[in-house]
């Protein structure tokens, strides 16, 4: 799996290399100071993953990722907290908050590395053969999965495609995340943002911003807080 690295502080593009080539066995093909370079190269060159910084000249990494073909996936790096439901509205594997952390950047490459892995395992012949008010049969890798709704921890949304987390594996079909919610029983489901749907049953803990599945965090968006924390009795503005 290849990368490259949009940057536009020298430095900082030279931790970022160094800092994957800690953690990762990921092959560099290339690091740009802006986007417009970053462009120029992907005309002709095919990559899976960009290191993306956000606030750069010319053009940002935003408006870059907005445009991006949906096989290419993106981690962003940024200084700025504030960009994070956006980069999450794009499907951005991962939002990285510089300085930073080994051990989060590992875990970021661990989850790109998973759906780059799914998504060329023509992985778009997945789909829901059928449901139940208990389980779901999905069809993938020529087998039907009874895939159980209690045994499912979140959904995750990843451009074209959901992701079925569930206790014992992991599951992609081609499918948005909106028609799948409508497929599974409310009662224990619920909408956390635009790209997460949870188990309220495995939830753990949660705050203003985020949902605690055991190792798994959830981003809560601005814009489903109100239901959610309704659904448990508790006064928001808390």
């Amino acid at each position: 799996m290849n990368y490259i690295v949009i940057e536009d502080e020298p430095l900082a593009r030279t931790e970022m290399e160094t800092l994957i080539l800690e953690v990762s066995d990921l092959k560099l093909s290339g690091t740009f100071s802006n986007v417009p370079a970053a462009q120029l190269y992907l005309k002709d060159h095919k990559v899976d993953l960009i290191f993306l910084d956000i606030e750069m000249p010319l053009i940002s990494g935003i408006e870059f990722a907005e445009n991006l073909p949906k096989e290419t996936l993106v981690i962003f790096t940024t200084s700025y907290p504030q960009y994070a439901l956006k980069s999450y509205e794009l499907d951005a594997i991962d939002y990285l908050l510089k300085p930073i952390i080994k051990t989060r950047l590992a875990k970021a490459i661990e989850k790109a590395k998973l759906y780059h892995q799914l998504l060329a395992n023509d992985q778009q012949k997945n789909v829901i053969a059928s449901s139940t008010s208990e389980f779901m049969m999905i069809k993938a890798d020529r087998k039907f999965h009874k895939v159980m709704y209690a045994d499912i921890k979140f959904i995750e949304g990843l451009k074209d495609y959901v992701v079925l987390h569930t206790k014992w594996q992991k599951l992609i079909t081609a499918m948005n995340l909106k028609t799948i919610h409508l497929k599974i029983p409310d009662s224990i489901f619920h909408r956390v943002g635009k790209s997460y749907v949870v188990n309220v049953n495995h939830i753990a803990s949660f705050d203003h911003h985020t949902i605690y599945l055991g190792e798994d965090e959830i981003p809560m968006g601005e814009v489903y807080k109100e239901s959610f924390f309704e659904r448990f009795g508790v006064n928001l503005k808390n």
